[in-house]
């Protein structure tokens, strides 16, 4: 993948625990990959460093050098340089991934939010996911009127500042139809990608931390 330059073509707004791994899967499916993911992080040892720096100014950040060889992207640590991404990739289309707010929150709680991540570490991976996700939420991730504040305020925002024309507000459990009919792409055959459940997270997480933590 190295050495292959790739304009994105999908940019996705919506925070982790939206549907992100299954739209990831999604749109690669429908040709539009390969696509980043909080999970391409983790295959990349370079990566948590890469975004740290592109944290201190995410305007002069090199978007290139961390999205080479990819076509689309999704999730955090995406999510929160949606705005910046937008204006750098000005004919990429924009989905913003969204889901009943208490129910995200509890997925996050049982998931990202969880223990597993919150180390007093200095680490690469750590430190980056402190910086890039958990300052969203002033470090408040446990707190639910709070963390939910800030995910409607954020939905809002990506609404807002995106042309309807350019913009696709979508559940991944809405399928395939509308996926499809905003990316002009056909209906694969096949029932739309849904993975990444609690269930499945927890047995990943079993299995031993994500590098650096």
């Amino acid at each position: 993948m190295r050495g292959v330059i790739v304009t994105l073509s999908v940019i996705g707004a919506g925070f982790g625990r939206t549907g992100t791994m299954s739209l990831k899967l999604a749109l690669e499916q429908l040709g539009l990959g390969p696509c980043y993911h909080m999970a391409e992080v983790f295959k990349n040892p370079a990566a948590p460093d890469w975004w740290y720096e592109a944290a201190q100014d995410p305007a002069k950040a090199d978007w290139g050098k961390i999205f080479e060889g990819y076509n689309s992207t999704v999730d955090w640590p995406n999510a929160t340089y949606w705005e910046e991404l937008a204006e750098v990739y000005p004919d990429a289309k924009v989905i913003l991934t969204e889901r009943d707010p208490n129910i995200w929150f509890d997925s996050t709680q049982a998931t990202i939010f969880g223990d597993r991540l919150l180390v007093d570490s200095d680490a690469a991976f750590p430190r980056m996911v402190r910086k890039v996700v958990f300052d969203l939420f002033d470090g408040r991730i446990h707190d639910r009127d709070h963390a939910i504040a800030v995910f409607e305020a954020h939905n809002a925002r990506v609404r807002a500042t995106i042309p309807a024309k350019r913009l696709l507000v979508y559940e991944v459990a809405q399928g395939w139809e509308p996926l499809c009919d905003f990316l002009r792409v056909a209906v694969p055959d096949g029932p739309m990608p849904k993975v990444n459940s609690r269930e499945e997270f927890a047995a990943r997480a079993a299995a031993g931390p994500p590098p650096g933590v």
